[in-house]
C-alpha cells in the first residue's frame, strides 16, 4: 500500500492530498504543529512537522511559505508529486519535493528546482529555469527562456514575458506583467511591473 506523509495540514495540504489519491496513495497522513487540527481533507493529523522522519512512507512538504518549506525540507527526502492532469514535456528536469498541480503545463527543456509549487493552470514554457522553492501561482505564466531566482513567488494570473530574468526572493503581484529583468529584491505589481 502506497503511503504519503504530508507536512502541513492547510488548504495547500488539501490539494496535495487530492493529488496523492489521484496518484494511487491509499494511506495518507498529515503532520502539523497546530494541536487543534485533528484532520485535513478527511485524513488524520498524526504528529508534529519535526517528527516527519519517524513515519514510514513517502514525504512531501505542503507549506506555501518558501522559507518555511525550505526549512522543513532540509532533513527529509521529499518526493516529486505531479497531478495526472498536468502536461509535462519528456524533456523537463524537476527537483525533489516539487509539486505540480492540475492543468499546469511545463514545456520542453524547462528546469524546475527543488521544493517548488507549480500551481493549478499555470505554465512554464520552453528553456525556462525556475529556482529552488519558487511558487508559480494559479494561472500564472512564465514564457520561454526565463530565469526565476530561488524563493520567488509569481502571483496568481501574473505573466513573465520571454527572455526575462527575475532575481531571488522577489514577490510578483497577482495579475502583474513582467517585461524586463528584475535585479533588485522586492515586491512588484502592475502592468508593466513597478517596485513598491
Amino acid at each position: 500500500m502506497k503511503k504519503l506523509v504530508i507536512i502541513g495540514a492547510s488548504g495547500h495540504g488539501k490539494v496535495i492530498a487530492d493529488i496523492a489519491v489521484k496518484n494511487g496513495y491509499e494511506d495518507v497522513i498529515f503532520l502539523d504543529d497546530d494541536e487543534t487540527v485533528k484532520e485535513c481533507a478527511g485524513f488524520p493529523v498524526k504528529g508534529k512537522t519535526y517528527e516527519a522522519n519517524k513515519f514510514d512512507g513517502d514525504k512531501v512538504v505542503a507549506i506555501g511559505n518558501a522559507v518555511i518549506r525550505e526549512k522543513l525540507s532540509k532533513d527529509i527526502k521529499c518526493i516529486i508529486l505531479i497531478h495526472p492532469d498536468a502536461v509535462i514535456s519528456r524533456r523537463v528536469e524537476i527537483g525533489e519535493g516539487t509539486v505540480i498541480m492540475a492543468g499546469a503545463v511545463v514545456n520542453s527543456d524547462a528546469k524546475i528546482g527543488k521544493g517548488c509549487i507549480i500551481n493549478t493552470g499555470s505554465s512554464v514554457d520552453h528553456d525556462s529555469v525556475i529556482g529552488d522553492f519558487c511558487h508559480v501561482s494559479v494561472g500564472a505564466h512564465v514564457a520561454g527562456t526565463c530565469h526565476i531566482g530561488d524563493k520567488t513567488w509569481i502571483g496568481a494570473g501574473a505573466t513573465v514575458s520571454n527572455n526575462v530574468n527575475i532575481c531571488s526572493g522577489c514577490m510578483i503581484g497577482a495579475g502583474a506583467v513582467v517585461i524586463k529583468n528584475i535585479e533588485e529584491v522586492g515586491t512588484y505589481i502592475g502592468c508593466p511591473v513597478m517596485r513598491i
